[in-house]
């Protein structure tokens, strides 16, 4: 697993990565991923999630790192490929002053295993008051969500 890494990607933008190797196939993962009834079960990061998973489309989004602030908000979704990426924009508040592309990839390393990579691209002009928020409950949630969506996902294999 490699750890959440927040790094600069340009002016005023940084990016949150993490990534996990899943032992199960993309497709376990990508339903897991998308069954949003069932996110207050076992992800501990994406509390909640409704609206319907389609591009174009708004979702109802609740956040909640272990030890961070609850956040709502409704993102778009941008990209949605089955068993391959989901992607949404969001923003806190108006648009450029907390905005957010998050996205999750499933690449498959073999017919039994997925590398599964969760990041983030953050810009905005409180992106520089909330760095600290980022590098420490922000990436402390990617961890976990992925990690619990490794075992979510090799229990159901097994």
């Amino acid at each position: 697993m490699m750890p959440p890494d927040l790094h600069s990607i340009g002016f005023n933008r940084k990016e949150l990565r993490s990534e996990i190797e899943i032992d199960a196939n993309v497709e376990q993962v990508w339903r897991i991923l998308t069954d949003f009834e069932k996110f207050p079960d076992w992800n501990p990061f994406i509390r909640e999630v409704s609206g319907r998973l389609k591009q174009g489309q708004k979702l109802k989004v609740t956040l909640k790192p272990s030890g961070g602030r609850t956040t709502k908000f409704s993102p778009k979704v941008v990209v949605c490929e089955a068993n391959r990426e989901l992607r949404w924009v969001g923003h806190v508040g108006v648009p450029w002053l907390f905005d957010g592309e998050h996205s999750f990839e499933m690449r498959p390393l073999s017919e039994t295993r997925t590398l599964f990579v969760q990041r983030e691209q953050f810009g905005g002009i409180l992106l520089p008051l909330l760095k600290g928020m980022l590098r420490n409950s922000t990436a402390r949630g990617f961890s976990e969500m992925n990690q619990a969506l490794k075992r979510r996902a090799e229990e159901k294999e097994s």
